[in-house]
């Protein structure tokens, strides 16, 4: 039974995941999401960021978890395989998304730090093309990636492959450009599922108000919103800013185009972009520049945005508690 279980999992982890990442991208592509921003650079960062990594990182998890795990921990192997699968669940989510959390705001709110993460940003645009773009070192280091190893060493695999499953269904959407959470804003009578949902996970929304190019118009909130499976990480610590809108434009307003390899694997390679903050020279964070009217953009090609007020009952303020 457990492994007709765990194939059906492995199933809905592959084929499932692939048709959706799949679908989302065809439905973004039809309605012109990328336009003239995925130019030839951001194409080959956007790809080299999803393909070499895999290639890179893959390989060292199962080493670590193959050859590593067993000389480091002897004697643990399956220690945990006594634990209900619910409470397996709940101990692999809550030590990879609690984990990722500080991760993911420590390259935030560490200055040296900062450009491993930055190429997770330099998008002016969401959607599945970005969603996996990251700096192959800040992804060698997902400190969260080898905890979760070393919990499937002790005995909670079918756990991890269903918790896999479920948050990288939760942030492939959230980094969607399609506002599948927009209905339940604007129906009055779905406002106070909206209350529970957007702060349980992350939600197109919520992470969007991370990827905004600017916090000057009340939205964007790159400062926090850091969450990724799980919203309440924000609420819990502080971090969380909650509007309901979309950002008008996205990235970093300083953001010239770097090269693919210099966003792919800083400090190794870097930027011929003088005074970016991954050329040989460049600051280690360079400080935000006013946004023209030109490079604001609307995130939304299905529905037009009405600035309208939530219902005063269920009418959120940003919120950082």
């Amino acid at each position: 039974m457990i492994e007709q279980i765990k194939q059906v999992i492995d199933n809905l982890n592959g084929y499932g995941f692939s048709v959706l990442t799949l679908v989302l991208g065809v439905l973004e592509f039809s309605f012109g999401l990328y336009k003239k921003r995925w130019n030839t650079n951001e194409k080959w960062v956007d790809i080299a960021c999803f393909t070499i990594p895999k290639l890179v990182v893959r390989p060292l998890v199962a080493y670590y978890s193959l050859l590593a795990l067993p000389a480091l921990l002897p004697t643990l192997k399956n220690t945990f395989d006594w634990v209900p699968f619910l409470w397996g669940c709940a101990i692999i989510a809550v030590a990879d998304d609690l984990t990722q959390y500080w991760y993911h705001r420590l390259h935030h709110q560490v200055p040296w730090l900062w450009r491993f993460h930055r190429t997770h940003h330099s998008a002016s645009y969401m959607g599945m093309a970005m969603a996996s773009r990251q700096n192959i070192i800040y992804t060698l280091f997902f400190s969260q990636t080898y905890l979760t190893a070393a919990l499937v060493y002790l005995g909670l695999g079918i756990p991890a492959l269903v918790v896999k499953g479920i948050k990288g269904t939760i942030t492939t959407l959230a980094h969607s450009s399609i506002p599948w959470d927009k209905p339940f804003y604007q129906y009055k009578i779905l406002h106070p599922l909206a209350w529970i949902l957007e702060r349980t996970i992350s939600t197109p929304a919520t992470h969007h108000a991370h990827h905004a190019a600017t916090t000057d118009d009340g939205v964007g909130y790159y400062k926090g919103n850091f969450g990724n499976m799980f919203f309440w990480w924000d609420i819990i610590f502080g971090t969380a800013h909650i509007s309901r809108q979309y950002p008008k434009a996205y990235g970093i307003s300083h953001y010239e185009g770097d090269q693919w390899y210099a966003q792919l694997a800083w400090p190794l390679f870097k930027s011929k972009v003088e005074g970016s903050e991954l050329a040989a020279d460049g600051p280690m964070v360079r400080d935000d520049v006013p946004l023209q009217p030109h490079q604001l953009y609307r995130p939304d090609p299905l529905v037009k945005i009405e600035e309208e007020p939530v219902d005063a009952q269920f009418e959120l303020q940003p919120v950082k508690a």
